[in-house]
């Protein structure tokens, strides 16, 4: 019997969990889009065909009416605030297309990161620097990123030579964002890559 008044605690704990969780959503207060009866002010700049006018909202709501279009306030913070007659769905439909746009021509840059060592063979760098030219020419920055273990923090010369070495290589494709720089056992070096010509 234990076992169904566990049962039963669990089910009355996770309830209240959810009630809490929808209640908390249900007070977020929704964006009302201030157009037409949602505007409160009393009394409006309108602009319509290029004039502007001061008015009460009532009779600037009355032309907007007339001509078949939403009276949308642009500038609520304004004195009075600024409304202008315009076909809202349009407006808005053409401002999400605009947003969407934008969002698709954005490029998000990525940091990828090449580890190395400071007694790196030739064709480990011959790998890794390969690796650097793909991420470089994504679009991506590099961190070279090179660790000491053990006694090798005390040359720390030849581990900067290695890094100094890869940014050489890699400077017609790739320009030094971040001088080598030590951060506890290891240094790194950011790269980034050139604009194109």
């Amino acid at each position: 019997m234990e076992w169904v008044e566990q049962l039963f605690h669990l089910l009355f704990l996770c309830s209240q969990k959810l009630f809490w969780r929808y209640l908390a959503i249900a007070r977020q207060p929704r964006q009302v889009d201030l157009v037409n009866d949602n505007i409160r002010a009393p009394r409006v700049l309108l602009i319509n065909d290029g004039k502007q006018e001061e008015m009460s909202t009532r009779d600037a709501q009355k032309i907007a009416d007339d001509q078949g279009q939403d009276l949308v306030l642009v500038q609520a913070n304004g004195n009075p605030p600024v409304a202008k007659i315009m076909d809202w769905g349009k407006a808005k439909f053409e401002s999400q297309k605009r947003q969407k746009e934008q969002r698709k021509n954005q490029k998000i840059v990525q940091v990828k990161e090449v580890r190395m060592s400071p007694v790196i063979d030739s064709g480990d760098f011959e790998t890794r620097k390969k690796a650097a030219i793909k991420f470089l020419e994504k679009g991506n920055k590099v961190k070279l990123n090179l660790r000491f273990r053990g006694r090798m923090i005390t040359h720390q010369d030849i581990g900067r030579e290695v890094l100094e070495r890869m940014a050489e290589e890699l400077d017609d494709i790739a320009k030094v964002e971040q001088r080598a720089k030590m951060d506890g056992r290891q240094m790194f070096l950011v790269l980034a890559p050139r604009k194109a010509k």
